[in-house]
């Protein structure tokens, strides 16, 4: 039985070696790449992050870069679920995060698994952890019963307030992790002739009572162009930059800029659990 349901009917599906199916006969193939598309043409069609911001990213993130995060992410997750924890990361992308997030949560019987709308993404995060159910669908409506997850993260992705207070169980955790003002501010200040900070907006959002929130700030040092490149194609600055200025990062081989992340830990309104 797959944690996903039919996004047609809303029935359980059901998972074999090369397709998804419900009892009402709807079928979904499973790509050979790992994942299953779930995403219906009438909610929105198959956009997401292209080969270049994906593969950045990947190349990016595995040089270690953003690891005080990701280890922030799996420690809350071992601290505040249960054994046998079902965890959804929403917008999971090329699956830094959510495969180490299910090798953590495996040493507690929990299931990780995710869901993005981009395909090449998801290729990349079956090959970092075959094991995890992989969905291309959009956050906006999710193919997940109501009630059903224990907890579920968003690593930079967009906040779907109604559908994620829907799949959550009562009670349920609800990890985000969002840029605070300095974060890549020197990245900025090297394109740009006037850089500036980020909006940093209210955390209060409802329906979640904020538990608490960890702030995670370092200083990085990138010695390659390539690095460098890397962490600009896989931010939205990249798309937003003329050509001029994006042509000062290719005659740079260092670069310092800061990282500050904000940590937030919710919990699903109206319940006492703990």
């Amino acid at each position: 039985m797959s944690v996903f349901v039919c996004p047609v009917c809303g029935k359980k599906l059901q998972n074999e070696e090369k397709r998804y199916f419900c009892e009402n006969n709807h079928s979904f193939d499973r790509a050979s790449a790992g994942y299953v598309n779930l995403l219906l043409p009438r909610h929105g069609g198959n956009h997401g992050d292209d080969k270049l911001m994906v593969r950045a990213r990947r190349d990016f993130l595995d040089r270690g870069y953003y690891e005080p995060l990701r280890e922030a992410v799996c420690r809350t997750l071992e601290e505040k679920l249960p054994d046998g924890a079902l965890v959804f990361d929403a917008g999971c992308g090329e699956g830094y995060y959510t495969a180490k997030m299910a090798q953590t949560m495996a040493e507690k019987n929990g299931v990780v698994f995710g869901a993005d709308i981009s395909k090449e993404a998801l290729r990349i995060a079956h090959k970092r952890e075959s094991s995890m159910e992989l969905a291309v669908a959009s956050l906006y409506h999710l193919p997940l019963a109501d009630e059903s997850v224990d907890a579920l993260t968003l690593i930079f992705s967009p906040l779907c307030t109604e559908e994620f207070l829907r799949v959550l169980k009562p009670g349920g955790l609800f990890v985000m992790a969002i840029p605070l003002r300095e974060h890549l501010y020197g990245l900025k200040a090297a394109v740009y002739d006037n850089p500036y900070e980020n909006e940093v907006k209210d955390t209060a959002i409802e329906g979640f009572e904020l538990l608490g929130m960890e702030e995670i700030r370092r200083t990085l040092r990138l010695e390659s162009t390539d690095d460098i490149l890397n962490l600009f194609s896989m931010t939205p600055y990249y798309y937003k930059t003329s050509a001029a200025d994006q042509e000062k990062l290719k005659n740079l081989q260092s670069l310092e800029t800061e990282i500050a992340f904000g940590l937030l830990v919710y919990r699903k309104s109206g319940t006492d659990r703990q």
